[in-house]
This record gives C-alpha cells, structure tokens and sequence, in this order.
C-alpha cells in the first residue's frame, strides 16, 4: 500500500525477513488410527503367523517410542508366499479379464482415499516425515498410481500397439524405508494391471502402512494370494530373490544392495529392474528466478530430510549469483522448522534410524575433516529422537567424498561454475544419473541440458514432482529399468 509523505512508517517498523516467529503447536490427532500390538505375516489373503515365531520392534524415530512388533519371516515363509502367489496367478489372477483386474485396482485407490488420514498418520510415526508431506504427497500419490494403472488394465493392446504382451507370473518386490506406501503403490500397480501376482517385502523400519495396505486388500476383496507381504530384514529379501519360483525381481533401495541383487539374478530367466542411489545435481543458473530457485532448492533436499533417492543434494550455482544465492539459503534454512513431524508446521521431521541418523553424522564430520566450511541452520531440536539441522558444505572440491558419495540426509554440497559445458561436466561427473534440476528464464537452455545430462528425470524450473503419468528411472549405478507411466507397464509384460 502506498504511504503519502506525512506517513511516519520507517522501515525500523516492518518486520524483518530475519525473524521467526513462535508458532503455537498444531499436532495432528492420532486418535482415529488403529494399531496392533503384533503384525503377522500376510499370505494368501490370510495373516499367518511366522514359521520361527520370531518378531521384531519398529519404533517411531521421533521419540524411540515401540509402535508395534513385526513378524520375522525365514526362508519357509518366504516359500508359501511364493507358492500362494503362484497359485493365485495360474487358477485366478491371469485368467481374470483386464476389465475385472482393473475393478479391483479402483476399488483399492478409493479405499486409500477414505483412509488417507489414518494412512498419513502411520506413515508419519513409522517413517519420521513430517505430517505434512505425508498427508499432501506420499498418501495421495499413491491411490494416485492405483487410479492410472486401473485405466490401463483393459488397454494394453493399446498401450503395445501390433505386439502381442504376456504377464510375466510372480513378481518379489523390495521397497525402501523413504516412501513405504507410495512405493508399494509404484510397484504393486503395475503388476497388478498387467495380470501378474506379488510377493512384496518392505523395510524392516517402515512394515507398518504396507501391513496396512494389506488390510486394504482384504476390505476390496482382492483374491487370495495376489498380493502377498513378508516382513523381515535382508535375509528375508535375500531368500525372495533366490527363490527359483519367482519370475521378476523390482528392487528400491541402495546401490551395493542393487549389485548383488543383480549378481544373484545374473544367470537365471528373472526379470530386474533397479532403482538405486542417486547424487543429483541441482543448477542455477544466473538468469533464474533466483527465489523460486531457492525455495525449489529447499523443497529438493530439506522438505524430504534428503531422503529421496533423487533429491537435490549437489548444487551447482553461476558465480554472478553464488553470494545471493547462498545467502538466501541460509536465511530460508534458518526459518525451516525441525522437530515432532506430527506437528503441522514442522518442515523437517526425524530422520528414519539410528543406523542412517550415525551415517548422516559421519558424512558432516568426514566434510569437517576435509577442511570444508560448513552452515548448520540455527534451530532447535528435540533432545530426544533422531533429528539433523539442515546443513550447507560450501567450498567442496569435486572430488570430495560429500559430493561422491550418497549421504541420504538433509546435507547440500555447494560448488560454483563459470559455463554451460563446466557444469554439465560437473554435473555427470558422478556414478550416479538418478534425476536433476534446472533454473533458468531460457528454454533454449533447458532443453540444451536435457540432452546433456545423464540423469533420468530432468526438472526445469520445479523439482521433485511426481506423476503417476511420467516414467522414472535413472542411468549408471542408479540402475535401469522404469517406474510409472506406460513404461512402468513394461516391466512386468513379456
């Protein structure tokens, strides 16, 4: 509003960007979910005790609180999983018309839409994300890829015109701690549209939304034995990739993982696909939208605690603008709120393990004792539970290992470029090629960059947006294969 001359408004009255205010706690009710004290094993439509009658704990990182305990399933588990599964895919599932399969496929996108809170909330205490991403992101994405791939379980002649395609028969699925829903939801539906059947294992830390799903699947009547999930550590992922029964392997997770899946896989008719670490590269360019880029920047790497496998975690930024720009990103990361992801206006909520919360630790220290200089936002955070300030390592050299290697953590490397070609050789200079971004007003620029990097999904001007409607994937060691889209059809169609 315009001030006439008398006005006596200084600018020692309006309120400085530099003050965050006090915000009253606005914790999400977790009254309305239901929990067991013990989950059993899922198998052939029925909760089946597991054969060792070993469980284990999954806590909630937040406050290292037990939610409930898991069954542990052995190599005889693993078994009749397969074989239900197995059974359901020769008398019912590839019999079953794409029409019908695509029915039950709608049925279980709705299911997930009226129990969107209760789902957001599990997620939340299990995983350590915060509320808000898990209640606008991870639940709505995941009926989301019900919903595309239902439309397309009665059309794949058209999704493959003038070839004949065949279900594959057993796919064993391994999903990661980050997104446990949504990647359930990534891999069971595509599966599910193409006439195949599933074993699924997710993370040991984060059973309980699958366990959930699983309860889903019962209420739509899903036929026993479609979709099977056992719960354990890496030996049970181990025996599903080894059983000789199972037609298709898609694995989520770490890239030394992901080789030895390959290795075990090597030699035999099993269908793979990978989707492993990533290192992604975001640039800034001087011609950016230099706040849009930053808050793209936070979004890409802080919002998620660093824990997508393509978050931004390499920044590269023009040397016009590296002061602005890295000012700016101090300041926004001092006003990021870390600590109870069930409150509302947490922006940073706990980091998944204590396993991956001492990896985290020990990447900032390697980046101390390389001489680094390194900025930890201002924030407080709770004494106890497993929380990270967002943190900067600014003066990294290329070859430094905070650039190299795969941190998984709200940690940003910064590094400064001169060129186009200088940054788009800094930006393959990496074993990974999982996604990237780009900041510029210039088209031409953009798509000159898309054809240059070796990254999977290139984002311009926005990152971390998903669709169900778009392929994702990455190149060198972050694996091979696509998810989503028409391509993520293909993956389970011979």
């Amino acid at each position: 509003m315009a001030k006439n001359k008398d006005s006596k408004e200084t600018k020692k009255d309006i309120p400085s960007q530099s003050i965050k205010w006090d915000l009253s706690p606005a914790p999400e009710s977790k009254g309305h979910i239901k929990l067991q004290d013990k989950y059993d094993l899922f198998i052939n439509g029925k909760w089946v005790k597991p054969s060792s009658g070993k469980y284990f704990d999954t806590t909630n990182p937040a406050t290292e609180e037990k939610l409930a305990e898991i069954a542990y399933a052995n190599d005889a588990d693993v078994d009749k999983a397969v074989k239900a599964a197995r059974e359901a895919y020769t008398n019912v599932w590839s019999r079953m018309s794409g029409a019908e399969r695509g029915k039950y496929l709608f049925r279980i996108a709705r299911l997930i839409q009226e129990r969107a809170r209760e789902f957001a909330v599990i997620e939340t205490l299990d995983g350590g994300k915060s509320i808000r991403e898990s209640r606008d992101v991870d639940v709505p994405l995941a009926a989301n890829h019900f919903f595309y791939y239902a439309g397309w379980a009665d059309k794949l002649q058209y999704a493959f015109p003038n070839r004949k395609m065949e279900s594959l028969g057993v796919a064993g699925q391994i999903i990661p701690w980050n997104f446990p829903l949504l990647m359930a939801a990534w891999k069971i539906a595509p599966a599910l549209a193409c006439g195949n059947t599933v074993v699924l294992k997710p993370a040991e830390t984060t059973s309980l939304t699958c366990l959930k799903l699983a309860e889903i699947f019962e209420e739509a009547g899903l036929p026993p034995g479609v979709v099977n999930i056992i719960t354990g550590h890496g030996d049970t992922g181990a025996a599903l990739v080894n059983h000789p029964d199972i037609n298709k392997i898609a694995f989520t997770g770490s890239t030394n993982i992901g080789k030895i899946i390959q290795r075990a896989v090597s030699g035999t008719n099993k269908k793979l696909t990978l989707e492993l670490g990533g290192k992604s590269a975001n640039i800034i360019f001087e011609d950016a939208a230099i706040d849009q880029a930053v808050e793209g920047i936070v979004n890409g790497i802080f919002f998620n605690q660093g824990h997508v496998c393509c978050a931004g975690s390499r920044l590269f930024v023009q040397e016009g603008v590296a002061d602005e720009v890295i000012q700016k990103l101090k300041d926004r990361m001092d006003h990021l709120y870390v600590g109870d992801p069930m409150d509302k206006n947490t922006d940073i909520g706990a980091i998944n393990s204590k396993e991956q919360f001492d990896t985290i630790k020990r990447y900032v220290k390697i980046g101390k004792n390389e001489g680094n200089e390194i900025y930890e936002s201002k924030c407080e955070i709770p004494s106890k539970g497993y929380f990270c300030r967002p943190t900067l390592i600014l003066d990294v050299a290329q070859s430094s290992t905070l650039v190299q290697e795969e941190i998984f953590g709200p940690v940003l490397t910064v590094q400064t470029f001169r060129t186009v070609d200088e940054v788009i050789q800094k930006a393959n200079n990496t074993q990974y090629g999982l996604a990237a971004g780009v900041w510029t007003d210039k088209g031409s620029k953009i798509f000159n960059l898309t054809t240059k990097l070796r990254a999977g999904v290139v984002w311009a001007n926005t990152y971390n947006k998903f669709d169900p409607t778009s392929p994702f994937g990455g190149y060198k060691e972050s694996g091979f294969g696509r998810e989503g889209g028409v391509h993520g059809l293909e993956s389970y169609l011979k």
